[in-house]
């Protein structure tokens, strides 16, 4: 799965990197262990190519209430074209999600080993997400909410975890990002790990195992033993 993201690029350089038209919402301020029912920055397929920022975890538009998001914060690709929860969106909603790297536990130790995964260069990365439209029905405020797709591992990835997030490369991200419904035979191709070559992965402190510690330690390299 993937539970905790990273993100320091400024809206603006985001915009820039991923030839967005504007800026519609942002984060704040840096990311450096952002938690589930958090905001995320996205760019829907609404046609518009812009930048927002939704709540992690799906809330479908038939919930009766908000609580279903903390259940539903990846996607598997595997079962993603069938589950109720995210068939219509994989069909008609979805987005990108912006993140600088993602944090995942080696499960063989103990205590589980967090790990950074990032670009080796440092730009952006493009995850493949879905995005919901849910109303409350005690109070009618609209939430837009997201979930990210995830795949089996790659070469880097398989030692720590066997899933990680569904990178996107440049024409992936145009695909996925196209208004119109679209069929999973044409989808399904860009939901693989990606290559490994451009990626890199280091042990960080397991100060970044509390959503509550949000601070640039976080993506510090572990000390030596």
């Amino acid at each position: 799965m993937c539970g905790r993201v990273t993100l320091q690029t400024p809206a603006v350089d985001l915009a820039r990197e991923f030839a967005l038209l504007g800026v519609r919402a942002a984060i704040e301020r840096p990311r450096y262990n952002l938690a589930p029912t958090q905001l995320m920055a996205v760019v829907p397929n609404d046609g518009q190519r812009m930048l927002d920022a939704y709540r992690w975890g799906l809330i479908p538009s038939w919930a009766k209430d908000a609580s279903i998001g903390n259940k539903l914060i990846n996607a598997r690709c595997e079962t993603v074209a069938e589950k109720p929860s995210f068939r219509s969106a994989f069909k008609r909603r979805r987005c990108l999600a912006l993140i600088d790297g993602w944090f995942e536990w080696r499960q063989s130790t103990k205590p589980k080993t967090p790990f950074l995964f990032r670009r080796k260069d440092g730009r952006p990365l493009a995850l493949a997400g879905l995005w919901e439209e849910w109303t409350s029905p005690e109070t009618g405020e609209v939430v837009r909410s997201c979930t990210l797709l995830t795949t089996g591992p790659n070469a880097l990835m398989a030692p720590i975890h066997d899933r990680m997030p569904v990178l996107l490369t440049s024409a992936g991200q145009e695909l996925w990002l196209r208004p119109e419904p679209m069929e999973p035979a044409a989808l399904q191709p860009l939901l693989v790990p990606f290559e490994e070559d451009s990626l890199e992965a280091y042990e960080v402190s397991r100060l970044v195992n509390s959503p509550t510690q949000d601070v640039p330690a976080c993506l510090e390299r572990a000390a030596a033993a």
